[in-house]
C-alpha cells in the first residue's frame, strides 16, 4: 500500500468514526421527539454548504442517478435507521446494520462484476459478530419492525455504496457527496414534517448540537466517505464497523462504564476483521466510469 494511499485510507476511516458521535450528540444534545425531522436537518444543510463550496446546484442532466444515490445514501436510509432505532435496542440496531460490508460483497457480484472471495464473505461475517459481541444485550427484545427497518436501512447504502463505484464520475467528491446530501435531504424534509410536525423551538444546546452534526458530523464525513469509496472502491464499507465501536467507547466514557471480557473480544474481532476486510477487497482494476443517467438501469457495467 502506498503511502497516498496510507493517508487517503486514514482520511476515509475518519467518516465513520464522526458517525458514531452522532447516537450520543442526538440523545445528549438534540430534541428526541423528532428523530426524522433531526435527519432531515442535518442532510439538507449539509448538502448546502458543500454546494456553497463550488458544486452548485445538481446538474439535470445527472438528476435521476443523483436522486438515486440521495435516497440510497441519505433520505431512504435515515428514515429507516429512525425507525429501527425507534423499535429496538441500540445494541440490536447496530448489529443488524454492521451487515453492511456483507452486503456490499454480495451486491459487488451482479453490479460490479466483482465475485466475492471466501475470505471476504468470513471477514464480513466475523465484523457483524465482533459488533453484536460489543453491543448486544443477551436479554433484548426483538420487534420485527424494526428488524426488517435495520436491515433495510443497510441494504439502502450499501447498495448507495456499490452504485457510487458502479457509475463512475458523477462529480467530484465534493460534489457528489453535496448533491446526494442536498437530494435526500430534500425528499426527506416533507416527510418528516408531514409525520411528525413542526419541532419545538430549539435552545442554545440544541443549535450547538445541530452545527456539530450538520458539519463535521455530516458534511466533512460524507465528503470524506464518498472521496473514499470512488477512490479505493466499495470495499472501504468495511470501515463502517469502526462506527459501533466508537459510539460504544464515547458512551462508556460517558456513564463511566468498564468494557466486560466479551466487550473487549469484540473489539479485537472488529479490527481483525476490518483490516483483512480491507486487505481483502482492494479492487484489482479501476471501477467503471458511467457519468451519463443513461446507463443508471443497466444490468452490467459497460465493459
Amino acid at each position: 500500500m502506498t503511502g497516498s494511499r496510507h493517508i487517503l485510507l486514514i482520511m476515509t476511516l475518519l467518516a465513520p468514526c464522526l458517525w458514531g458521535t452522532t447516537y450520543i450528540v442526538f440523545t445528549e444534545f438534540l430534541p428526541d421527539s423528532h428523530p426524522l425531522l433531526a435527519g432531515a436537518l442535518r442532510a439538507l444543510p449539509a448538502g448546502i454548504v458543500l454546494m456553497l463550496l463550488g458544486p452548485g446546484l445538481p446538474p439535470r442532466d445527472k438528476l435521476l442517478p443523483l436522486t438515486i444515490l440521495g435516497l440510497a445514501n441519505i433520505g431512504l436510509f435515515f428514515g429507516l435507521l429512525f425507525i429501527s432505532a425507534a423499535n429496538l435496542p441500540g445494541g440490536v440496531a447496530a448489529t443488524l446494520m454492521s451487515a453492511q460490508p456483507l452486503i456490499v460483497a454480495m451486491l459487488a457480484w451482479p453490479l460490479l462484476m466483482q465475485q466475492p472471495r471466501p475470505g471476504q464473505i468470513t471477514a464480513a461475517i466475523a465484523g457483524l459478530i465482533g459488533v453484536g459481541l460489543l453491543v448486544l444485550d443477551p436479554s433484548a427484545q426483538l420487534n420485527l419492525v424494526g428488524v426488517f427497518a435495520a436491515l433495510a436501512a443497510a441494504v439502502s447504502m450499501a447498495t448507495g455504496t456499490v452504485l457510487i463505484e458502479r457509475w463512475g464520475k458523477l462529480g467530484t467528491p465534493l460534489a457528489l457527496a453535496a448533491w446526494q446530501l442536498f437530494l435526500g435531504g430534500l425528499v426527506l424534509t416533507p416527510v418528516a414534517l408531514a409525520i411528525e410536525g413542526l419541532p419545538p423551538m430549539p435552545t442554545a444546546k440544541n443549535l450547538g448540537g445541530f452545527l456539530y452534526l450538520i458539519l463535521p458530523g455530516t458534511a466533512l464525513a460524507y465528503w470524506l466517505w464518498v472521496r473514499g469509496i470512488t477512490r479505493l472502491g466499495a470495499g472501504v464499507t468495511f470501515l463502517s464497523l469502526l462506527s459501533p465501536l466508537v459510539a460504544t467507547l464515547l458512551g462508556a466514557d460517558w456513564l463511566g462504564e468498564w468494557f466486560t471480557e466479551v466487550q473487549f473480544a469484540g473489539i479485537l474481532v472488529i479490527f481483525a476483521s476490518t483490516i483483512a476486510g480491507m486487505r481483502l477487497s482492494r479492487r484489482r482494476a479501476a471501477p467503471p466510469n458511467h457519468s451519463s443517467a443513461d446507463h443508471v438501469l443497466s444490468p452490467k457495467p459497460a465493459l
